[in-house]
């Protein structure tokens, strides 16, 4: 028996991003752990999400059972409106190309409602399943990004195109236990998995390095997307002030609040804070290696408490101590998950600090965390799903 499998990811490797590596390692084990003889199409784009980070990428890129498309899409810029001229560029070509194509399932992973709302169309164009990844609660973020009359208005309108989105799936699997009881309470009678981000075998198989001394700063580092969701200028540039005579912070990334933390970094004087544009995951693996304390960070937003962020499970596998601003939902899988990690109130400098007194600096065995949360055992248990329900 055989199986055509079409997937959507406006992301996809050698693009740097949470959606991106779980595609991966989807297609992965959907070719290599099934006992099907499975052929899967990925539509994706040509690596767009920084525009200091564009490595070439092949425009078809075909390899045993797995054909990957990338679109060329235009420059990045900021905001919804720039995110919403990138995704039309993608939907209209995605469109395109399905016209007299032939499939047995489409299955779109999407944080914004927009891949997931063209997966439903194009399930419903080729009269095909659908199966849904959400990432993100992106309705109950509207009313945090937009003035609240606005924000609000805007999550009523597109509630009923995440309806229409959502009714046809067969399948939805949510990537945070937290957002179980909006769906479920918005769509009592579908079937939802929850299976959620994890460790990639980079991080599992990259030798552990023995705990160094402290130098005479402390090295704090983080890596990841600079987003309003993080609000790292909220916190990096009065805790950097803070501890000016005690720590070093390295800050890895680039996104759309990066002019905001490198204006507060300015404004507070701050010396001590030095930021690297985004970097290829085997030379980030010696930035954490190198590292005393992993930084991470969500804003103080509603919409971020049911959230986990996709960092956390690549921090913790680095065996160092991690410093966390993190509330609700994150909070509590993080304390019940992992060792070794001061969690402080977000935005808040105070709680930061006496956060980062009680880290143990030096390794933390979680060789327990690393095994429940491996990348490949849990998107293995989501190809599962697709492949036996179809």
């Amino acid at each position: 028996m055989s199986m055509n499998i079409l997937i959507l990811s406006f992301y996809y490797p050698p693009d740097l991003s949470a959606g991106s590596f779980r595609t991966k390692a989807l297609v992965n084990s959907l070719v290599k752990d099934s006992d099907k003889k499975v052929t899967v199409t990925v539509l994706t784009t040509q690596p767009s999400r920084y525009q200091s980070y564009t490595p070439a990428a092949s425009s078809v890129e075909i390899s045993e059972a797995v054909t990957v498309r990338r679109i060329a899409v235009g420059a990045r810029c900021g905001g919804f409106l720039g995110q919403a001229i990138l995704f039309s560029q993608y939907a209209k070509e995605v469109i395109k190309f399905i016209k007299g194509k032939e499939y047995d399932v489409v299955f779109a992973t999407s944080s914004r409602m927009m891949t997931a709302t063209l997966g439903s169309f194009v399930a419903r164009k080729l009269n095909i399943k659908l199966f849904l990844d959400l990432r993100d609660l992106f309705i109950d973020a509207l009313p945090d990004v937009f003035p609240m009359r606005v924000g609000c208005l805007a999550a009523w309108s597109l509630r009923f195109l995440e309806r229409w989105t959502v009714t046809k799936a067969q399948s939805v699997n949510l990537a945070s236990p937290g957002f179980v009881n909006y769906f479920k309470s918005q769509y009592p009678n579908m079937p939802f998995t929850v299976h959620t981000n994890g460790i990639d075998d980079i991080f599992i198989e990259n030798p552990l390095l023995q705990s160094k001394p402290a130098s005479t700063k402390l090295n704090i580092l983080y890596a990841g997307n600079i987003g309003m969701g993080q609000g790292l200028h909220h916190i990096i540039p009065q805790l950097a002030a803070k501890l000016s005579e005690q720590a070093k912070f390295t800050v890895i990334g680039c996104g759309s609040a990066i002019t905001q933390l490198k204006s507060a970094l300015s404004q507070h004087s701050v010396t001590n804070v030095e930021i690297i544009e985004p970097v290829r995951r085997t030379d980030l693996i010696k930035y954490y290696q190198n590292a005393d304390v992993l930084f991470l960070h969500l804003n103080d937003m509603p919409s971020l408490k049911n959230v986990i962020p996709s960092k956390l499970f690549e921090y913790a596998a680095t065996e160092k101590p991690i410093l966390g601003g993190l509330s609700g939902f994150s909070a509590e899988f993080a304390s019940n998950n992992i060792t070794n990690i001061g969690i402080f109130n977000p935005c808040d400098v105070e709680s930061a600090l006496t956060a980062l007194q009680k880290l143990h600096i030096g390794v933390t065995d979680r060789r327990d965390f690393v095994s429940k949360f491996s990348r490949k055992q849990i998107i293995k248990k989501m190809a599962n799903v697709l492949l036996q329900e179809t």
